[in-house]
């Protein structure tokens, strides 16, 4: 069995006059979310092999908030930001030979994936708050494709 975790980055501050949406902080409550989610991602003891992580600064403040996971292959990955759900699934299939991969990014695209991965379907995808994780189950050898997966668990602060 492999597995996919995907995290939605903590709660941001609304950005400020001028300042790209890129740009934006999180918030600290935001701070405390993503710490929080660290240690539930320790506590169940869900170890990635790698991780993928959206260039934007708020993922970016979520992965370090997170603490040590153990996981020394980190990866910014810029086509996460706006990531259509199948741009994620052609990333987590590109990284396949990760038993554990780590997703920090955004929605509606994470929402979507965690929805098409599960139940083949995306239409319907309201359900990841700001900090909240998913954690996907596939097959060893299943392609990251439509119904293919088993959601094993779910988190939200």
């Amino acid at each position: 069995m492999r597995e996919l975790i995907l995290l939605r980055h903590a709660h941001a501050d609304a950005a400020a006059p001028g300042q790209d949406d890129a740009g934006r902080p999180l918030s600290d409550t935001g701070l405390a979310e993503a710490r929080a989610a660290g240690d539930w991602l320790r506590q169940h003891g869900l170890r990635p092999d790698r991780v993928l992580c959206s260039p934007a600064r708020r993922t970016r403040q979520t992965l370090d908030a997170l603490g040590e996971l153990g996981c020394s292959d980190v990866r910014e990955e810029p086509a996460i930001y706006e990531a259509s759900p199948g741009t994620l699934a052609a990333l987590a299939d590109a990284h396949a030979d990760a038993a554990c991969l780590l997703i920090v990014g955004h929605n509606p695209g994470l929402e979507q994936l965690a929805a098409l991965l599960y139940s083949g379907q995306s239409g319907d995808h309201r359900g990841m708050p700001p900090g909240a994780i998913a954690v996907l189950a596939f097959p060893i050898d299943a392609a990251v494709e439509p119904g293919a997966a088993r959601l094993a668990r779910f988190w939200w602060p």
